[in-house]
């Protein structure tokens, strides 16, 4: 009983010290008073020195939280991180590739409306979700309508978390979560919508559908963790000395 009360103070402990680094993280963008829009130039440096300090900052509090826990790790703290070079190439290739399938419908909408210039024609279908503290600042829209785009942007975000955290775990490395946020960041959310008003709304719709299958039957073949080397996969076990290991 004492040994299974340990192991849920560890995982109390794991599961706020996870709180915090995103709590960290977020609340770097901030700390700097402004009165100047996200987008302006200025402020997204002061963001970008935010979370370039917080991230630089995040390995240095994750061995302090191994300290104090007594948590024994038998691979080299980057390496559970996710920064390595075993099954490098599979990491950086297959991940981003499932994600492109994910977005096979705006994709191909994209090339069927800008066919000469696909770079300009995914900057014009860039979508970013304002915050609310930003919105109702510059009073763009109504608090209802600024509010429901709220919660759709948390369901949203939310949800993309969760896969890229899934990513981590079957790839064991960082590069593949990286990757696929910044190709989502630059995609925006699909606007079903104009496929929906598209004059070929029905090609459309059936690649949306289709990337949206392909997506789900490769989910688990393309992020099987026999591409990515042996750490691909963490696991915690609980040896005889009554500490942790990560294998």
């Amino acid at each position: 009983m004492a040994e299974q009360g340990s192991g849920a103070q560890l995982c109390a402990a794991s599961a706020a010290s996870c709180l915090l680094l995103a709590c960290g993280y977020v609340g770097s963008l901030y700390v700097w008073r402004s009165q100047l829009p996200r987008d302006h130039p200025t402020v997204i440096k002061r963001r970008f020195t935010s979370v370039l300090i917080v991230s630089a900052l995040s390995p240095l509090w994750l061995w302090m939280w191994r300290q104090h826990t007594g948590f024994k790790t038998g691979p080299p703290l980057l390496k559970l991180m996710g920064v390595h070079l075993e099954g490098i190439v599979a990491a950086t290739c297959l991940p981003l590739l499932l994600t492109m399938v994910l977005f096979f419908g705006p994709l191909i909408q994209l090339v069927m409306d800008y066919p000469w210039d696909f770079i300009d024609g995914v900057k014009m279908f860039l979508a970013h979700f304002h915050h609310v503290i930003e919105l109702l600042k510059f009073r763009q829209g109504t608090v209802a309508g600024i509010f429901l785009s709220a919660v759709f942007q948390f369901s949203y975000t939310a949800v993309f978390g969760a896969y890229t955290a899934f990513i981590f775990i079957r790839t064991g490395h960082l590069i593949g979560p990286v990757l696929c946020h910044s190709f989502c960041n630059y995609m925006g959310f699909p606007a079903i919508g104009a496929a929906l008003d598209h004059p070929q709304k029905l090609t459309i719709i059936f690649f949306y559908l289709l990337g949206v299958v392909l997506f789900f039957l490769l989910l688990f073949p393309l992020t099987d963790p026999a591409f990515y080397g042996s750490l691909a996969v963490c696991h915690l076990t609980r040896p005889d000395t009554s500490t942790s290991v990560c294998t």
